[in-house]
């Protein structure tokens, strides 16, 4: 799951800055042989006039602070990344929440959490595998706040689906047949922290899974694998209301 384009273009935005820089440093250089040169050979009857030699001079501190700022940019940046590996490093071992419609299958079960905004008049929970292959249709709780989903991991003919990523899409309509915002959420445990593309990734479930840290929301103690009710296929509501 992770994003290999995003990795890519940050890559290439790095060799581009790299390149920048050292076309100023060979502009740098080149500029301060010429100058030097200039100084060297002008006619001590007709020196440079003294605005021309400060222009100059302006120009020569104007290529240098450039240098300057393209390094001290970089080397923050580097200390960015890696704060947020180092502070991702913490998940590992705990239980994350993450704004995302991945899921996994595991143990015979996929969980998600869906919030409406507001009640619908129909909702429509359609699960797919990781080709974007529907595998399975439920009828979801169309009361407004959080509401939990429970997958069996069957499919719509009841066959037992492998373990893996699944992807849940709501679709929430009003009185008016209006499509409804929703948001979507899971709860994994941490297994892993790493850095693709400059950005810090969490994995769940030794790699299965892996999404961008910025995605996570909360991150609590883990409180191991808690006893379930095995699902029909249907959603169910949560007791608590969490805002969405």
């Amino acid at each position: 799951m992770t994003d290999v384009s995003a990795a890519a273009q940050t890559q290439q935005q790095q060799s581009q800055s790299k390149l920048a820089t050292a076309g100023l440093a060979d502009n740098f250089d080149t500029f301060l042989t010429l100058l030097t040169e200039q100084l060297k050979n002008q006619d001590p009857l007709n020196p440079m006039e003294s605005e021309q030699f400060v222009q100059q001079l302006v120009q020569f501190s104007s290529v240098e602070q450039q240098i300057a700022s393209n390094e001290s940019l970089e080397a923050l940046l580097a200390l960015q990344q890696t704060d947020a590996q180092l502070t991702a490093l913490q998940f590992i071992g705990k239980d994350a929440t993450v704004n995302t419609t991945y899921s996994l299958l595991e143990n015979g079960e996929a969980k998600w959490e869906y919030g409406l905004p507001q009640e619908a008049q129909s909702v429509e929970l359609l699960i797919t595998d990781e080709t974007g292959k529907q595998v399975r249709r439920l009828d979801g709780d169309t009361s407004e706040g959080v509401h939990e989903v429970v997958w069996d991991g069957k499919d719509q003919a009841g066959n037992t689906l492998p373990p893996g990523v699944y992807q849940l899409e709501v679709v929430a309509k009003d009185a008016d047949d209006v499509i409804l915002d929703y948001a979507v959420r899971v709860t994994h445990r941490v297994t892993g922290v790493e850095m693709s593309g400059g950005q810090a990734q969490v994995s769940f479930s030794d790699g299965a899974l892996v999404l961008p840290a910025t995605l996570v929301t909360s991150v609590r103690e883990s409180r191991g694998q808690p006893a379930t009710d095995t699902a029909s296929g249907s959603a169910t509501q949560t007791g608590s209301q969490v805002a969405a």
